[in-house]
């Protein structure tokens, strides 16, 4: 920006200089002006659908306490799965879920792809489950 006999430009004058510059020096940066807000909304929640597709499952110390304390090991192939399950339940704008698998229960926080509790079926005898909005049986 020069500033010639004590002339200013206006802030509309320098503001393309500005942004552009901005943009230009972000890392993996796209033009802001090609992109849309709609096309940023629908990535969003096309994201939030397909939610967890290559992310890792999360484990609780509550629920990583509950699996040690009752000795069950879970193989690369149930934690798959278990992730699976938690983002078909996200898919189904599930917020809490119950995932059901090889004699184990879970309830998995859906949007932060976290498991809250785990157990085993000796500690479902009563087969009642609270505050879940949703479940999966995989």
């Amino acid at each position: 920006m020069r500033i010639q006999n004590g002339n200013y430009p206006s802030a509309l004058q320098v503001q393309d200089q500005f942004l552009n510059q901005n943009v230009q020096n972000t890392p993996n940066s796209v033009d802001a002006k090609s992109i849309s807000f709609q096309d940023i909304l629908k990535a969003k929640t096309a994201g939030e659908a397909m939610m967890h597709a290559g992310s890792t499952l999360k484990f609780s110390k509550h629920a990583a306490n509950r699996l040690a304390d009752r000795q069950i090991t879970l193989s690369d192939s149930q934690i798959a799965r278990l992730s699976d399950g938690t983002r078909r339940a996200g898919a189904k704008g599930i917020q809490e879920s119950l995932v059901l698998m090889d004699q184990l229960a879970f309830i998995v926080n859906v949007p932060s792809a976290t498991v809250i509790t785990a157990m085993d079926q000796t500690e479902t005898n009563e087969n009642v489950f609270t505050n879940i909005d949703g479940a999966v049986i995989i």
